[in-house]
């Protein structure tokens, strides 16, 4: 039986919602995060040494990263479902928003949440370097958008399912979201999604924020 290590308010909600998309059998183990620090326990650590969230067992297995995990269930589990056919040019653009997601879109809301939280947010770093590089990214997703429903074409896929997060990110800012139409109809469209309701109602209050 597979066993989700469920941070709150965290990535881990992408895994139980691919797994609801999936339709496969699967546990939840609950953690909290500090109030005060927003860390996560250290109890997580005795499921993996970073102490990170998200993370799954299999069996014998430990497996951390979003989207390691996600590859590692569609692979094992999908039977053809939710990812192209290997070798294919779509196939490609799935791998590339898979990396994307976390490689590319995140680390500078990473920046501005720390940032922020240190009492930087206005400082020459944002206005210099992060709020354009948020800028730079988001409008190409935006123009990406433009070009089909969902991120390698008019199939869902995994991939939405990892883009998923920075994108819930910014559409909770009214200011950059207003200025993104396709960004906030791709967000209303996954929140539609059946085993998106359903993955919510399994892992509890799921709320991303900028601050």
């Amino acid at each position: 039986m597979i066993v989700v290590h469920h941070l709150n308010n965290s990535r881990s909600q992408r895994v139980l919602w691919l797994l609801e998309e999936l339709g496969i059998e699967y546990e939840i183990k609950f953690y909290e995060r500090d109030a005060k620090t927003m860390m996560a326990p250290e109890s997580l650590r005795q499921v993996h040494p970073l102490g990170k969230s998200p993370v799954i067992t299999d069996a014998d297995l430990a497996i951390a990263e979003s989207g390691a995990i996600i590859e590692y269930l569609v692979e094992r589990y999908g039977n053809g479902r939710l990812a192209p056919a290997s070798g294919t040019p779509e196939y490609l653009r799935y791998k590339y928003w898979l990396h994307y997601a976390e490689g590319s879109a995140m680390p500078p809301l990473v920046m501005r949440v720390i940032l922020n939280n240190f009492g930087a947010g206005d400082s020459s770093v944002v206005s210099g370097f992060v709020a354009p590089q948020i800028k730079l990214h988001f409008d190409y997703i935006e123009d990406e958008l433009r070009k089909n429903a969902w991120f390698v074409g008019n199939e869902f896929t995994a991939a939405d399912i990892q883009m998923s997060f920075p994108l819930e990110i910014v559409a909770a800012l009214p200011e950059e979201v207003k200025k993104r139409p396709k960004l906030k109809e791709f967000v209303e469209r996954i929140h539609g999604r059946p085993a998106y309701k359903r993955a919510l109602e399994r892992g509890g209050k799921y709320e991303v924020s900028f601050q």
